[in-house]
């Protein structure tokens, strides 16, 4: 009778063998076609699942079949090692987030090679190492000097109990962090950005590429990326030089705009809102930060805003029409505002009746009898313009195009493509993650940090006492640090290069590996010079 598959003893006497031979290791010098086997990193959390098992145990497949069929194969490992839950993990444990990480990863090591995957553990990577990330900061910097990285304002999902960004999908439908629990909160912040709409064209274009893709895919792939042609159309603020800026796919509409609203983040509802109302809208707009963007967009839910107080004038017709801010309108969108159409937009005609705003038909069926509509609903479909000036009794979609020309000719707007894709914001840590290398100088802007003195590297010195702030912001002896003054002479302690280091709104540093980028360029560096961070300022 056959003895029983004893597993531990026969796979570790041949995984033993398979490495004192070497089978999994890559080829250095040979004239075989190349094949680079790659599985997505996975997060160091100390323990293998199923869905590890599943996902290496395929990548696997595919590297023993393609060594069979006469390939050199690279079958690296890496591990996505940064972020905020090694973070938190190692402050509830009292260690490092290295220490942490790197006890994580020496486990999950085990785990992988105990399966008996063909890995070269001899190109094993983690990005938290700092030989690691010199690449992830020599990346960044090749963007931020094509103009593909960049700082703006932003609202953003914050979490106030970590005290930190978090990404859409980070928020339950309860508008909870699903880190936390806390109520996410939406904040305005200064955030780096990477600019990927620069790419939506091509992204949309090359989806036809994609032979073999399902159509259902391809096409979600679409409407994430969401392009629109209208037009880009300014409502001038009465007794202000400021302007609303909207963008519509329906200018045939303009003049049927009784109103416009802004984002309640929007910088100009501070600029707008009147001292009667003052109150009323700062209420608002506090009810909208505790408020996560699918709660303020759900379709089920109705319409909420307030007047500010302010008017705008349709310099179509100029008429002056109010302004006011909702919910529903999100700063990060578009421009942050909108062109309220009632009679021709069904969110908009609710919106209307529910705060007793006027409504003005502009579009009728090309069967109407007359101009005088009345409206149990927004009318949406194409027709013939009423109502609108010289616009009045051409089709509707022929008038898009007039419009858009009469707005061009005389600086009231401009066609436009838009695009629901938005560039990627970056924001995202706390301490924990790989810092931008960018110096903020007063005198000279943001200043990239030459390549040779790659990497910035992440103090190791830090002392968690719980959740919240950067611990960076508490090292005020590397916070002040020597550097040559203004007057390129040997100078006292200073504010220096402050590390925007993945939080926005908390300042962090970062020592200078040798001497100020300013300096190497050639620049004298001024009192206030300071290091931005990964991820906001």
């Amino acid at each position: 009778m056959a003895s029983p598959y004893n597993a531990g003893e026969i796979e570790q006497k041949w995984q033993q063998s398979w490495a004192e031979w070497g089978l999994d290791k890559t080829p250095v010098a040979s004239d075989l076609p190349k094949f680079y086997a790659l599985s997505m990193f996975p997060y160091p959390s100390g323990n293998l699942h199923m869905g590890h098992v599943r996902n290496y145990t395929i990548t696997d497949v595919i590297a023993r079949l393609k060594r069979m069929q006469g390939y050199q194969v690279l079958h690296p490992m890496g591990w996505d090692a940064f972020g905020l839950p090694a973070e938190n993990a190692a402050i509830e444990r009292g260690i490092p987030p290295k220490q942490w990480t790197e006890k994580n990863i020496a486990q999950m090591r085990a785990q992988l090679q105990q399966l008996g995957l063909s890995i070269d553990w001899e190109r094993e990577v983690a990005t938290c190492a700092p030989d690691y990330y010199r690449w992830t900061q020599w990346l960044f910097l090749q963007f931020f000097q094509a103009g593909l990285a960049y700082q703006k304002e932003a609202t953003v999902n914050w979490d106030p109990i970590d005290q930190t960004v978090l990404a859409n999908e980070q928020v339950d439908g309860e508008g909870r962090s699903w880190r936390s629990g806390a109520m996410v909160e939406r904040k305005l912040l200064r955030q780096w950005f990477l600019k990927i709409t620069d790419y939506a064209e091509a992204l949309l274009n090359d989806l036809d590429k994609l032979d073999g893709w399902p159509e259902r895919v391809k096409l979600m792939q679409s409407h994430w990326i969401g392009k629109s042609v209208g037009a880009y159309l300014e409502f001038p603020i009465k007794d202000s030089d400021e302007k609303i800026a909207v963008f519509t796919t329906r200018p045939d509409t303009v003049y049927g705009v009784t109103y416009v609203v802004l984002a309640p983040e929007h910088p100009l509802t501070k600029v707008v809102t009147t001292a009667a109302q003052k109150q009323t809208v700062a209420d608002f707009v506090a009810l909208m930060a505790k408020e996560s963007e699918i709660e303020r967009t759900a379709e089920d839910k109705p319409k909420r805003g307030v007047r500010t107080g302010g008017v705008a004038i349709n310099p179509f017709n100029g008429k002056e029409i109010p302004i006011l801010i909702a919910d529903y309108v999100l700063y990060e969108y578009g421009t942050g505002a909108v062109m309220g159409v009632p009679a021709h937009d069904q969110r908009d005609f609710k919106f209307a009746q529910d705060n007793h705003l006027p409504i003005q038909v502009v579009i009728v069926p090309d069967d109407a009898d007359n101009n005088d509509v009345e409206l149990g609903a927004a009318y949406t479909e194409a027709g013939v313009m009423v109502n609108s000036a010289q616009f009045t009794g051409m089709a509707s979609p022929k008038a898009k195009e007039a419009i858009i020309k009469f707005a061009e000719d005389h600086d009231y707007g401009r066609a436009k493509v838009q695009y629901r894709l938005r560039d990627w914001l970056i924001s995202r840590q706390r301490y924990w993650g790989c810092p931008i290398p960018i110096i903020h100088c007063d005198d000279c802007g943001a200043v990239p940090v030459p390549s040779q003195d790659l990497p910035v590297e992440l103090p190791d010195n830090v002392k968690f006492s719980g959740r919240g702030p950067s611990p960076l912001a508490k090292l005020t002896d590397w916070l002040n640090v020597p550097v040559q003054n203004a007057g390129n002479q040997p100078g006292g302690k200073r504010t220096p290069w402050i590390l925007s280091l993945i939080l926005p709104g908390i300042s962090c540093v970062m020592p200078m590996p040798k001497i100020p980028s300013c300096l190497l360029m050639g620049k004298k560096l001024p009192i206030g010079c300071r290091w931005t961070n990964m991820w906001g300022d």
